[in-house]
């Protein structure tokens, strides 16, 4: 990003902290706009060219009650989506599928020798992100605004591996689906370095649909380990690919959205953004 680009983007995200901090009162236009130091009208333009929707609409999908409310409505069939991410509707969604592959044990345990990693950095509606992969699909991708850092913490994953920094059909295959013309998505693959239990998991996770809500007890259950919650949670965190396997779909019991490994505001931004984008397509 350019440095006005960083400091549209911090602009935006102080925007979304807010809201997400003070939904109850519902501030209006004025009210958050005043709060980032720009024009109401400048203000809503910058935002809804960042975030995809008004300030008024993503306040409606960022509150409490929008959350309660989708855990209400979907939490019995949460997850008769199979492996579809959700994103249903017009054109092609229904098309857009992403399985893993998990590695080899040999793969997993002698971090990642003998793989060879393509990695590229990207810009998204969320901030930049670093997204790497092997010859047999994506194996990482992680929000962070610092290159260098984004590059130690894959090396870090993978410390044996070889890394080439090249932008590959797998790559861009997965990027396309931070725009609108999902026509171009086809199957996503994944080639995952995980334990049993965390791609069982992961795996999961991708059953949620694109726009809906669940919370780590149902995902607990439906993994058929009731008492596992602090388990899943742990498996959760250590998600490797983010957006892709959508652990940022995953609640607290009472509505608040809670942590997110790549920080509460880029979560918020993303349930918004994706519950608006399932909105318009109903």
């Amino acid at each position: 990003m350019s440095t006005q680009q960083t400091i549209n983007y911090n602009r935006i995200a102080e925007a979304i902290g807010y809201i997400s901090e003070n939904f109850k009162q519902q501030p209006n236009l004025d009210d958050v706009a005043e709060k980032v130091h720009l024009s109401p009208f400048h203000f809503q333009r910058m935002f809804t060219e960042w975030v995809g929707t008004t300030p008024k609409k993503f306040l409606q999908y960022t509150s409490i009650g929008y959350a309660k409310k989708v855990l209400k409505e979907n939490q019995a069939t949460l997850f008769d989506a199979a492996f579809e991410t959700g994103l249903s509707g017009t054109s092609r969604l229904h098309d857009l599928f992403v399985n893993i592959e998990g590695m080899t044990p040999a793969e997993y345990k002698n971090g990642g020798r003998n793989l060879a990693i393509n990695y590229s950095f990207a810009e998204s509606p969320f901030g930049n992100l670093i997204v790497a992969s092997t010859d047999k699909g994506i194996c990482y991708m992680a929000f962070n605004d610092d290159e260098q850092q984004a590059l130690n913490d894959l090396v870090a994953d993978f410390p044996n591996a070889t890394f080439t920094r090249r932008l590959d059909m797998a790559q861009q295959n997965a990027l396309f689906i931070f725009q609108n013309d999902w026509s171009k998505l086809n199957q996503i693959k994944l080639h995952l370095k995980g334990t049993d239990f965390q791609l069982k998991v992961w795996e999961s996770l991708l059953k949620i649909p694109m726009g809906k809500l669940t919370t780590y007890g149902n995902l607990a259950k439906q993994i058929e380990l009731p008492n596992a919650s602090r388990a899943v949670g742990t498996a959760i965190g250590s998600n490797p690919v983010a957006f892709l396997i959508p652990c940022h779909r995953v609640i607290q019991s009472t509505g608040n959205f809670g942590g997110y490994m790549w920080g509460p505001t880029r979560k918020t931004a993303i349930i918004g953004w994706e519950g608006v984008k399932v909105n318009e397509l109903s």
